[in-house]
């Protein structure tokens, strides 16, 4: 006659304790829980959608050809009316008008640089060059929206500003045109001022 099984001595059941209890981690161990898979697909739709800052890119090289054409337009402007600058030594207004025409055309080459260089640095990566002649001036440097807004702001105020001398140096004859015209970019820089000063982006946690 077979000895009866002694207590606690017989191997217990697959997955379950000597209570009868089943054990964490016997059964479907290495299963991966109900919510990965909406884990893993939200995962990845965040990398995709930060990836897609890179086409940031796009309008980075835009402005920066944009830039350089303002640039060689002005340089062509100098080059093929500096003969009569130069025969023409006397500061007449259509000599100041054309000193200011060059102003304004590099002016807005710059604006189009700082905006490429605001843009690739708050969408794409900081511009830190090993070589320290190769890095950006500290003015140059955007850590947030309100400092690449400041910078074109400012340009455009300038840019604003030089040509409404233009048209003022080049007008023959003044009158209510002229101070209409020069009402209006008075209006538009104050506009420009003050959404400068109060219309600045809270970059912190909103309290």
């Amino acid at each position: 006659m077979a000895d009866p099984p002694r207590e606690g001595g017989g191997p217990s059941p697959t997955g379950s304790s000597k209570d009868g209890s089943s054990q964490p981690g016997a059964t479907g161990a290495g299963t991966p829980g109900t919510g990965h898979g909406p884990a893993r697909l939200e995962h990845g739709f965040e990398r995709a959608l930060s990836l897609s800052r890179i086409v940031v890119v796009v309008p980075v090289v835009v402005l920066v050809l944009a830039a350089l054409s303002s640039f060689a337009l002005g340089t062509d402007v100098f080059v093929r009316s500096v003969t009569n600058f130069v025969e023409d030594t006397e500061l007449t207004s259509h000599n100041l008008g054309f000193l200011l025409l060059l102003t304004d055309l590099f002016l807005v080459g710059a604006t189009l640089m700082i905006a490429a260089f605001g843009f690739y640095e708050l969408f794409v990566a900081r511009i830190d060059v090993a070589d320290p002649s190769l890095r950006l001036p500290g003015w140059l440097r955007m850590r947030d929206l309100n400092d690449l807004k400041a910078r074109v702001i400012s340009m455009i105020i300038l840019v604003a500003a030089v040509t409404f001398v233009d048209v003022v140096v080049e007008t023959k004859d003044g009158g209510l045109a002229t101070f209409y015209l020069g009402a209006a970019v008075a209006l538009v820089i104050a506009a420009l001022t003050a959404f400068l000063h109060f219309g600045k982006i809270d970059g912190g946690n909103g309290s």
